[in-house]
C-alpha cells in the first residue's frame, strides 16, 4: 500500500511537471530557467542576494528573460539597452504597476491607468506649489541640517551610529511637506516612526519575504512578515491621526501641506496612498552617504568646498555647478550603493511583442537596475568606488544616461528632486563642519549589505565626527586610508 501511494504521488507529480512545461513551452514569454510545479525558479534563486542570481541567469538566458517567482511569470529586463527600450522607448506599455502578495496584503494598492495618471499628476503639481525642486525646499533643508550639525557637534568627536540622526533630516523635510510639522530629533513618536521605516525596509528586503511573495499561503504562519504588519498598522494609525487633526482646522483657501491641498481637492483620497512612501528610499541614501565618507575622497571635496563655498555660509544648489567633483561623489554614491537592486514591479497594459517575444498584458516586469548602474562598459571598474565614472578628461562633471538609481520613465520617484538636493546639501554641510573618522582601518571595514532584496541594507557602522579644520590642514594630515 505505502509502495502504491509513492508510486501516486511521484506519477501526480510527473503529470503536473509535463502540464506545466508544456504550457510553459507552447508560450511566446523570454526564455529562462525551467520551471518546477508550484514552486517555480526560486529554488535557483538566492534569495540572499537576488540581484546577483539574475545577473547570472541573464548571462544563460539574454537581457531579456523569464522567471517564475512561484507559480507566477516575471519578464526580467537586464541592462541598459533592454531598461531604456521599455521604459523610455517604449513607456507606456511598460507604464503599469506590478503587484505583490504583501503589498496585497498591507493594502497598498499601486494604481494604474487614468487614475494613476490623474495621481500623479495632482502630485507633482502641488509639490512644486509647495516648492519642490525650487529656493523654498532648499531653504526647509538647510534650516533642517543646521539643526543636523548642531546634534553632531553634541557628540563631541566620540564614536556614534549616525543612521538615526542622517534619517532625521529627509524625515523632518517630508513631515513639513506632507504635514506641515517638523519634530524634535528626540520626540519619541519621531524615533518611533523612523524605527518602523528602517524595520521594514530589513523586512521586505530578507529572504523570507522573498519566499512570503513566491507562497502567500506562508501568511498563516509565524514570520517576520507579522513584525511588518504590526509596523504598518501602528504607520497607518499615525497617519490617519495627522490627517483628522487637517480635518479639523483645514482652511480651504490657506492649504498649508500636503495633505491640505489632498483633502480639498480629492477628499478622502489621501488615506488610499501613503503620503510618506519616500522616507525609506531617502533614508537609505544618507545611511549609506556617510558609509562610504571613510576614504580618502573627503579631502578632495572640502578642498572644492573651501575654494567655492569657504566656511562661513551654508551651502547651496547654486554652488552645485561650481563643485563638478563633488557633483561626481554625488551621483557615483548613489550608483556605487544599489540601494533599490530592482525596482518595484511594473507590469504591461495591453497585450505587446517586446523584441520577439510575446507578452501578456498584467504580465510582471522586473527591471534590474543594478546592471545598468553596473555595465562595465559605461563604468570601468563599477564595484570600485571612483568619482571618475562621472568626470570627463578636463574634471568637468559628465552625466550619464546609465545613471537611473530611481528608475526611469514615466514611473520614475516623484521624490527624484528632493533626495537629489538633499544628498548634495548634507554631503557638502557635513564634509564643511566635519572630518570623519572611522574606529578602524577603512580596509577592514565589510560593506557588504547585510540583505540584498528590494532594498539593499547596509551594515551598521559606529564614526566619529570631529570638527573640521581648513583643507591645508587636511591634505597635511590626511585621514586613514
Amino acid at each position: 500500500m505505502d509502495l502504491f501511494i509513492v508510486l501516486v504521488i511521484c506519477l501526480s507529480c510527473l503529470i503536473l511537471f509535463s502540464l506545466w512545461n508544456g504550457s510553459y513551452a507552447k508560450g511566446k514569454l523570454p526564455p529562462g530557467p525551467t520551471p518546477l510545479p508550484i514552486v517555480g525558479n526560486i529554488l535557483q534563486l538566492n534569495t540572499k542576494n537576488i540581484s546577483k542570481s539574475l545577473s547570472m541567469l541573464a548571462k544563460a538566458y539574454g537581457p531579456v528573460f523569464t522567471a517564475y517567482f512561484g507559480r507566477k511569470p516575471t519578464v526580467v529586463l537586464h541592462g541598459y539597452k533592454a531598461v531604456k527600450e521599455a521604459l523610455i522607448d517604449r513607456g507606456e506599455e511598460f507604464s503599469g504597476r506590478g503587484s505583490l502578495p504583501v503589498f496585497e496584503e498591507l493594502r497598498i494598492v499601486f494604481s494604474n491607468g487614468k487614475i494613476w495618471k490623474h495621481t500623479r499628476r495632482f502630485s507633482l503639481m502641488v509639490l512644486r506649489n509647495m516648492g519642490m525642486g525650487k529656493k523654498t525646499i532648499e531653504d526647509r533643508i538647510q534650516e533642517e541640517i543646521s539643526y543636523l550639525v548642531e546634534t553632531l557637534k553634541k557628540t563631541n568627536a566620540s564614536p556614534c551610529d549616525p543612521t538615526s540622526l542622517l534619517s532625521c533630516v529627509p524625515c523632518n523635510v517630508i513631515c513639513s511637506v506632507i504635514f506641515h510639522t517638523r519634530f524634535d530629533y528626540n520626540d519619541l513618536k519621531f524615533q518611533t516612526l523612523i524605527k518602523y521605516f528602517h524595520e521594514n525596509l530589513m523586512i521586505v528586503s530578507s529572504p523570507w519575504m522573498q519566499l512570503y511573495n513566491a507562497f502567500p499561503f506562508l501568511h498563516y504562519i509565524p514570520g517576520c512578515h507579522k513584525k511588518l504588519f504590526k509596523n504598518v498598522a501602528c504607520q497607518k494609525e499615525f497617519i490617519l491621526e495627522k490627517v483628522k487633526q487637517h480635518q479639523e482646522l483645514l482652511d480651504i483657501n490657506n492649504p498649508q501641506d500636503f495633505i491640505d491641498y489632498f483633502l480639498i481637492k480629492m477628499e478622502k483620497a489621501v488615506s488610499q496612498n501613503s503620503p510618506i512612501s519616500p522616507f525609506p528610499t531617502l533614508m537609505r541614501h544618507l545611511f549609506y552617504l556617510t558609509l562610504i565618507l571613510i576614504p580618502a575622497w573627503p579631502a578632495k571635496v572640502q578642498q572644492e568646498i573651501d575654494r567655492v563655498i569657504g566656511r562661513q555660509r551654508s551651502p547651496c544648489m547654486q554652488d552645485r555647478s561650481r563643485m563638478p567633483y563633488t557633483d561626481a561623489v554625488v551621483h557615483e554614491i548613489q550608483r556605487y550603493i544599489d540601494l533599490v537592486p530592482t525596482s518595484l514591479l511594473h507590469a504591461v497594459t495591453e497585450d505587446i511583442q517586446f523584441r520577439e517575444y510575446f507578452i501578456p498584458k498584467g504580465t510582471n516586469i522586473l527591471i534590474h537596475l543594478s546592471s545598468v548602474l553596473h555595465d562595465d562598459k559605461e563604468f570601468p571598474n563599477p564595484e570600485q568606488f571612483d568619482p571618475g565614472h562621472f568626470l570627463d578628461e578636463s574634471g568637468h562633471f559628465k552625466k550619464s544616461d546609465y545613471f537611473m538609481p530611481f528608475s526611469a520613465g514615466k514611473r520614475v520617484c516623484v521624490g527624484e528632486s528632493l533626495a537629489r538636493m538633499e544628498l548634495f546639501l548634507i554631503l557638502t554641510s557635513i564634509l564643511q563642519n566635519f572630518t570623519l573618522k572611522p574606529l578602524v582601518d577603512p580596509k577592514d571595514i565589510d560593506t557588504t549589505p547585510i540583505v540584498n532584496g528590494l532594498g539593499s541594507v547596509p551594515p551598521f557602522y559606529e564614526l566619529c565626527f570631529i570638527p573640521a579644520c581648513s583643507a591645508a590642514w587636511l591634505l597635511s594630515n590626511p585621514p586613514i586610508s
